[in-house]
């Protein structure tokens, strides 16, 4: 119980730091002369980029702590599987509610009351906020994919609060 309250302090205060603007943009620099504009969208690629690397990092450190028999998995489903039910009890103290897939390599995972996400539950207002909440669960899933073995792009969807859709695309070698 305290795990869970404290990572997700954890993440909203990483987010948050990594949105905030900076007060102190140095000597000489007006906030003027900065280019608000255009630096705001390349600031927020960066920060989702940070947060997807923070979470590339604790996905491949959560892979390196499984069992040996754990990483023995046969097929790609099974690793997703394994994802859904093991890694995310491990880390969200629930398992995924659902796994689809179409077998050529694309794999949507939803969770309907995802933790990151229910703090903002209350209205459709956060809507448009919901995707920094996801980028560090994207990188933890890459992460623990490369860590079994399979490289992959992830990522997250949000068409009403507090439902996500993760989606995992794993290209064919």
């Amino acid at each position: 119980m305290a795990d869970t309250v404290l990572f997700e302090f954890l993440h909203t205060e990483m987010v948050a730091e990594l949105w905030a603007h900076d007060p102190d943009p140095g000597p000489g620099v007006s906030a003027g002369s900065r280019g608000e504009e255009a630096g705001s969208t390349t600031g927020q690629k960066m920060s989702l980029s940070v947060l997807e690397g923070m979470g590339f990092r604790v996905g491949q450190a959560l892979g390196e702590r499984l069992p040996r028999e754990t990483l023995a998995f046969r097929e790609e489903l099974d690793v997703l599987k394994f994802l859904c039910k093991d890694l995310w009890v491990a880390v969200f103290q629930k398992q995924m509610d659902s796994l689809r897939t179409n077998h050529q390599g694309t794999y949507v995972l939803q969770d309907n009351s995802f933790p990151l996400l229910l703090p903002m539950a209350s209205g459709l207002q956060y809507l448009e906020e919901a995707p920094k909440f996801l980028a560090f669960t994207c990188g933890l899933l890459r992460g623990a994919l490369c860590t079994l073995g399979i490289e992959s792009v992830v990522t997250a969807s949000v068409a009403a609060l507090p439902v996500c859709k993760f989606q995992v695309v794993i290209p064919k070698s």
